[in-house]
């Protein structure tokens, strides 16, 4: 079993729009970076942990627990001329972009902000890509020991 952080801005989707989707799941499609689409196409799998964090936001920060609900597969939105997210490169025979879906778990009982992931940057969470400047990405791993330390932080 492998653990993830993906964040998502809250007014666009948020962990509370994936709490009330039909079997609370749903594709997490429209990434559109090459190494997020690595991580999603070659390692996750089924049964994945996610920590659903929200970016962008008065309060970033880890908001719930989801899980890999489904193998990867091609995103059809980069497909459709008419999606946000269409890119002419891609073709269902040669598919550039990946998608998985994502099931919640729950809600965490309060916000792990930023700030405080950061305020642990330098010892228990120094290798996490979130707590070092200049990280862009919507999807990183995360490891074992990091995903027990932020869950005891709730």
């Amino acid at each position: 079993m492998a653990y993830w952080l993906m964040k998502s801005e809250p007014d666009v989707f948020g962990i509370d729009h994936l709490a009330e989707r039909p079997d609370q799941t749903e594709p997490w499609d429209g990434v559109r970076n090459y190494q997020a689409r690595n991580m999603m196409r070659d390692e996750m799998r089924p049964g994945d942990g996610v920590l659903f964090y929200h970016s962008n936001c008065a309060l970033p920060g880890i908001v719930g627990v989801a899980e890999i609900a489904s193998e990867p597969r091609p995103d059809p939105t980069a497909f459709d001329p008419e999606a946000k997210y269409y890119d002419p490169k891609s073709a269902a025979e040669n598919p550039r972009w990946y998608l998985v879906d994502v099931r919640y778990v729950r809600h965490l009982a309060r916000t792990i902000s930023l700030a405080e992931l950061k305020e642990h940057g330098a010892d228990r969470l120094k290798d996490m890509p979130l707590v070092r400047k200049g990280n862009r990405l919507s999807i990183m791993p995360v490891s074992q020991e990091q995903w027990d330390f932020i869950l005891s932080l709730e």
